[in-house]
């Protein structure tokens, strides 16, 4: 689970506030997704007359208001969230809750936990600055009282202008050429919301109940906003969604994402653009080839698998299987053999078998994946599958999620090793003073791998070094750099 402070010292294209300003810290938690709507909020905020505090460091105690934006996915993110807020509490500042877990449980929220001074949804967000004004005028606010938003905006083409019109608010939309998103970090990889919700019904997911039908931003919306971004120093974007495979369904415009990634790629100053949260059964011919044969988008797969068993799979209600799932990596590696590919597999689900757990196991063998993020089912409120029969007990899926993690990290550590020998570029987005790091085109940022490079002294934050692979350690490989592609600051 990531977390994000805010610290204006950072920020050079920020707009500075007088020092008579309220002040408001901001915390993210949970995805990338999350991650973009708090820029959102902290250029909202900016505009709106607030200055932004760190919420980690010694100034934090002179924040007047601390926002934390929560992750309301599972059991552990939703214990996070809330920690996160007791922790808030502690500060002495008020402490307004927003993000999914707000957004999910609203009233229920604020009745138990009473430290927060306002639990806020989504539909505050176009008018935070004047509630966290409220707050510290000790004006109580309504909490938010949560509604399946899948009712709220069923999308269709032809319905499209009038219900994003009069519909609710859509975190990370709307914007147009105009961009109040606010960096939050330095970092030269920034993710890029491409869509928001989701209108698949897969069993174990509430996540379109609390966020919604799916909408695509405009092709030209997410270009402009690429563009701002190149400026403030992005070299490479990640493009987020719920679902990206969706993207274009609602707009009307078939291929959408294939057009969204030739644009992105000649975009002056992003030298890489990285595609996130792919569905197996949704990833067309036309965007395999467009991700594997695009000079400027990485050659990076990453496939919402889930699990490899048909029967857990349709109890899951989602399509696919080993055989079509292995399929599909082959077409991949027949037109770029150096893609990387990754995925999450749930395990435990109910009624899955021993029979299940060995095809999975088996899938995981054959797929030669960089990586696998292993999680155990938790039933999660308002779900298919809370109701289903079947279900295991904790201890059961402790242990399954155990022995899938052994298999992973032997298999994945495998990965990495076949790769020692090639030839990588290196994206530098990490140098702490004895260790410079960075991500080449198979790992994704905080979530897979990373390479660790032998030059300690001359790269700096967003060099594009091509780079041999001499050795693996785990998932992560040991580069030597060899030429410098594009140095920080310039353009491709």
């Amino acid at each position: 689970m990531s977390s994000r402070i805010v610290t204006t010292a950072r920020y050079p294209n920020s707009v500075s506030t007088p020092s008579k300003s309220p002040r408001a810290a901001l915390l993210t938690l949970g995805c990338a997704r999350n991650e973009v709507d708090s820029e959102e909020l902290a250029g909202r905020l900016t505009e709106g007359g607030w200055e932004l505090v760190d919420a980690d460091s010694a100034d934090h105690e002179s924040a007047d208001v601390v926002v934390v934006n929560t992750c309301g996915f599972v059991a552990a993110a939703k214990k996070d969230s809330i920690d996160t807020l007791l922790a808030a509490a502690d500060t002495g500042a008020k402490v307004v809750a927003v993000g999914c877990l707000a957004e999910r449980y609203g009233a229920e929220l604020a009745a138990s936990l009473p430290e927060a001074d306002a639990v806020l949804g989504f539909d505050a967000y176009p008018q935070l600055g004047d509630r966290l004004r409220d707050v510290l005028a000790g004006r109580a606010l309504p909490a938010h009282q949560p509604v399946d938003r899948r009712t709220l905006l069923p999308i269709t083409p032809a319905s499209r202008p009038a219900a994003l019109a009069a519909g609710p608010a859509l975190p990370g939309h709307g914007w147009g050429p105009r961009v109040p998103r606010r960096r939050l970090d330095d970092s030269p990889v920034a993710p890029l919301k491409i869509a928001s919700g989701c209108d698949r019904r897969c069993a174990f997911c509430a996540i379109p109940t609390f966020r919604g039908a799916f909408v695509s931003r405009p092709v030209e919306e997410v270009l402009a906003e690429a563009v701002w971004l190149a400026g403030t120093g992005v070299r490479e974007l990640v493009l987020v969604s719920e679902n990206s495979t969706s993207y274009g369904k609602d707009l009307g415009r078939p291929g959408a994402l294939e057009e969204l990634l030739r644009g992105l790629a000649a975009v002056p100053g992003i030298l890489r653009t990285r595609v996130s949260y792919l569905q197996p059964a949704e990833t067309r011919p036309a965007l395999v080839s467009t991700i594997a044969g695009t000079a400027g988008v990485a050659a990076y797969f990453d496939l919402s698998f889930q699990h490899a068993s048909e029967p857990v799979l349709r109890r899951m209600r989602r399509f696919g299987s080993r055989e079509t799932f292995l399929s599909l990596l082959d077409h991949i590696r027949r037109l770029a053999p150096l893609a990387g590919a990754r995925s999450n597999v749930i395990v435990g689900f109910p009624g899955e078998t021993e029979d299940d757990l060995v095809e999975l196991e088996r899938f995981l063998v054959e797929a030669r994946l960089d990586a696998v993020g292993v999680f155990g089912y938790s039933d999660e409120d308002g779900t298919e599958a809370a109701g289903l029969p079947g279900q295991h007990s904790e201890h059961t899926i402790a242990e399954r999620v155990a022995q899938i993690s052994g298999l992973v990290e032997q298999l994945t550590a495998q990965r990495a090793e076949e790769r020692v020998g090639d030839a990588v570029d290196v994206l530098v987005d990490g140098n702490d003073g004895t260790e410079t790091v960075g991500r080449a085109e198979h790992q994704g940022p905080e979530v897979d791998g990373e390479c660790v490079l032998t030059d300690q002294g001359s790269l700096v934050l967003g060099d594009l070094v091509r780079c041999r692979v001499i050795a693996a350690k785990g998932v992560d490989l040991v580069v030597e750099p060899m030429e410098l592609i594009a140095p920080a600051g310039g353009e491709q």
